[in-house]
């Protein structure tokens, strides 16, 4: 979203929601010459905006400046990672793809097949295929492989041939290109110290955004349709700040999207607000796979014998009842739950936990519990009883890992992703194009003038600081970032002032 500000000759006099386009010629707080048509505030705009137009455009300005090139790297690694998804069909195509066969193998026929290709590993859990030809991911902890990663060894459901194992990571199953993509968007391959980045960047993304809307909006213009269509035949700075202002204004409910979603999994922003999330009654829940005392359950090695499958009883090796993991599925799909399924397999004290995993409209999430002993359904959990906040939440991270509605998602991210480059770029070449190159040919735009803050009626400045100061509480990245630079520059005006009177 492009802004524009209070001086005279200002045509496209503004700043970007993503970047840092500056005044050529700021006014002091007491005196704003009469803007030029087409660059004034609206008429709309009334004394209070009058006052604070200028502390949002000083504020739009610096937080672009500052914050643009960390939104820069993630809007990059994001769209990277947009693409990867189908990137991800072509480059491991011989592990996810086989020919469609006459009929299926049982399932506990291919994990065992999964098990002599990788002794040394444990089975954790299965996905099921999705459609016809590909194949079943059997996902494991094994030496080597990362913490909070897993091997999948992938087998052809109609064979049960090994294709070839990978690292698996996350709920979606990413593979190793979109992984190294996610972790360089997440916290560029530093670890957690590297997430300070992303959710720095998250932090300020929707205070420019929205920012950039208010400035944007409030021009004065002769046609509603600039607000939404570049113009036509400008050219120079004016060309560029109507392109960043429409695609802007276009882009502005996905990036703020993008922002809040985000903060739900920082590591600070993320904390407040799953207690706000569990203090509102909206927690995801979680179905209950737990045994009750002195029931059958199962160990390591319960999961499915070889040639006994389908026999309801059956005894595992430690002497614990296992039904095996074919007739737990068999329970699970008579229990509604259709389409492509994720099954965790039992650990002591606890049954099978299946789960649906299709996220098109409309979203198959339901899940229920296997008792092993016996494959009767323990408890069960519908997606339509999660809470409303919860339902909200899922579907919002889902979108933002791009695995809600598939590849509509993806291309509506590698969209929003793109957008935000581009208003990026705009953004510093209209602050390059501000520069006042008849006096130095490599200078920038100056800066928005101090002071702002005094045309603010002190009944809007004091619970507006309140507010600030709330917002900077609850996303402590923001608060910190901008306690930092007011004191970066006062310290700067205090200086500027002690030079100037020393001057005189």
């Amino acid at each position: 979203m492009a802004i524009d500000d209070p001086v005279q000759g200002a045509a496209a006099h503004s700043t970007t929601s993503t970047s840092a386009p500056t005044p050529e010629s700021a006014p002091t707080p007491e005196s704003v010459p009469t803007p030029t048509p087409g660059s004034e505030p609206a008429a709309g705009g009334s004394f209070l905006w009058s006052a604070l137009r200028p502390l949002v455009l000083r504020l739009h300005f610096y937080a672009g400046l500052l914050i643009a090139p960390l939104l820069l790297v993630a809007a990059t690694s994001g769209f990277l990672y947009a693409l990867s998804f189908q990137a991800e069909k072509v480059i491991y195509r011989h592990e996810l793809r086989v020919p469609v066969g006459d009929r299926t193998v049982p399932l506990a026929r291919q994990l065992d097949a999964a098990r002599a290709a990788r002794p040394d590993g444990t089975v954790t859990s299965v996905r099921l295929p999705a459609e016809e030809g590909a194949t079943t991911r059997v996902l494991m902890t094994a030496p080597g492989v990362e913490e909070g990663k897993s091997l999948a060894v992938f087998v052809d459901p109609y064979t049960a041939e090994i294709r070839g194992e990978l690292t698996s990571y996350g709920s979606s199953g990413a593979l190793p290109v979109r992984t190294w993509l996610s972790e360089l968007h997440r916290h560029l391959h530093l670890g957690e110290p590297g997430r300070v980045y992303s959710e720095l960047a998250a932090s300020w993304l929707w205070v420019v955004a929205l920012g950039g809307v208010l400035l944007w909006t409030g021009r004065r213009r002769a046609s509603k349709r600039a607000l939404l269509i570049p113009e036509r035949g400008t050219t120079g700075r004016r060309r560029t700040l109507s392109l960043h202002g429409s695609v802007g204004l276009w882009a502005v409910t996905g990036l703020v999207l993008l922002s809040a979603t985000g903060l739900t999994w920082s590591r600070y922003a993320g904390e407040n607000i799953g207690a706000v999330q569990d203090q509102l009654g909206g927690a995801t829940p979680v179905v209950s796979a737990a045994l009750e005392a002195g029931a059958g359950g199962a160990g390591a090695g319960h999961e499915g014998h070889e040639g006994m499958e389908d026999m309801p009883g059956m005894e595992g090796a430690a002497g614990a009842m296992d039904v095996g993991v074919d007739l737990a599925v068999v329970a699970a799909r008579q229990a509604g739950l259709d389409g492509p399924l994720s099954v965790t397999l039992p650990k002591a004290g606890s049954g099978y936990v299946i789960a649906q995993t299709d996220t098109q409209v409309p979203v198959r999430l339901d899940s229920v519990a296997v008792d092993p002993a016996n494959g009767m359904i323990m408890d069960e959990l519908r997606f339509a009883d999660y809470p409303v906040l919860a339902q909200l939440t899922r579907f919002g991270i889902d979108a933002h890992m791009g695995v809600f509605l598939g590849l509509v998602n993806q291309l509506a991210l590698a969209a929003l992703a793109l957008a935000l480059i581009l208003l990026i770029v705009w953004g510093y070449r209209m602050w390059w194009q501000r520069r006042p190159t008849k006096e130095r040919g490599l200078s920038v735009g100056r800066p928005i003038p101090r002071g702002a803050w005094r045309r603010v009626p002190l009944a809007v400045l004091l619970p507006l600081a309140a507010v600030v100061a709330l917002v900077g509480w609850f996303v402590p990245l923001l608060g910190i970032s901008l306690l930092v630079f007011l004191v970066l520059d006062g310290a700067l005006g205090l200086s500027a002032r002690v030079r100037a009177r020393a001057r005189t």
